[in-house]
C-alpha cells in the first residue's frame, strides 16, 4: 500500500535526492508546508516570513520500507540538533521537522526522537513534530533539481 511521509531537513534539493534513491520510495516531490500563506512561492518562503518549511513529500510502499526506516534515514541525512539551520542555509524555512500524517506517524516519530536523544544526540534534538497540513508543490525547476543538474553537467 502506498503511504505518504513529509520531512523537512534544510534545503529540499538534498533531502529529495537522498530519499529518491531509497528502495521502496516510489516518488518524491519538493514543496512548502507548515506556514500560513496559501500558494507560497520560493521567493516568499525565502523571506522567512511565511513560516513554511522547505520539505520533501515521499510516496512509499509500506511493504517495501517502513516508516521507522524512513525516520532512520531522515535522522542520518541531516543534523537534527541545529535550530533553523542546515549547513550554510539558515532560517525557519530550513528547520528540521517531521510533518506527520496520522497518529501512527506521530507516535513513531516521538518514539524515534526519544530513542535517539538517549542513544546518539544527548537530548539535543530540536526537530519539530508538526501535523501535516497543506503541502504546496514547489516550482517545477526545483523538482528533482540535483538529478536534472547532474544530467545537464555530466550527461548521465
Amino acid at each position: 500500500m502506498t503511504k505518504i511521509a513529509i520531512f523537512a531537513a534544510g534545503c529540499f534539493w538534498g533531502i529529495e535526492e537522498k530519499f529518491s534513491s531509497i528502495s521502496g520510495v516510489i516518488n518524491t516531490e519538493v514543496g512548502y508546508i507548515g506556514g500560513g500563506v496559501k500558494n507560497p512561492t520560493y521567493e516568499m518562503v525565502c523571506t522567512g516570513n511565511t513560516n513554511h518549511a522547505e520539505a520533501v513529500r515521499l510516496f512509499y510502499d509500506e511493504e517495501s520500507i517502513s516508516y521507522n526506516e524512513l525516520l532512520n534515514i531522515f535522522f542520518d541525512i541531516h543534523n537534527p540538533t541545529t535550530m533553523n539551520r542546515q549547513g550554510p542555509d539558515f532560517g525557519s524555512q530550513y528547520r528540521s521537522a517531521i510533518f506527520y500524517q496520522d497518529n501512527f506517524q506521530k507516535l513513531s516519530a516521538q518514539n524515534k526522537i526519544k530513542e535517539l536523544n538517549k542513544t546518539k544526540f544527548n537530548n539535543k534534538i530540536v526537530t519539530a513534530l508538526e501535523q501535516g497540513g497543506n503541502f504546496w508543490i514547489a516550482e517545477e525547476y526545483h523538482q528533482k533539481y540535483i538529478k536534472k543538474r547532474r544530467f545537464k553537467l555530466f550527461g548521465e
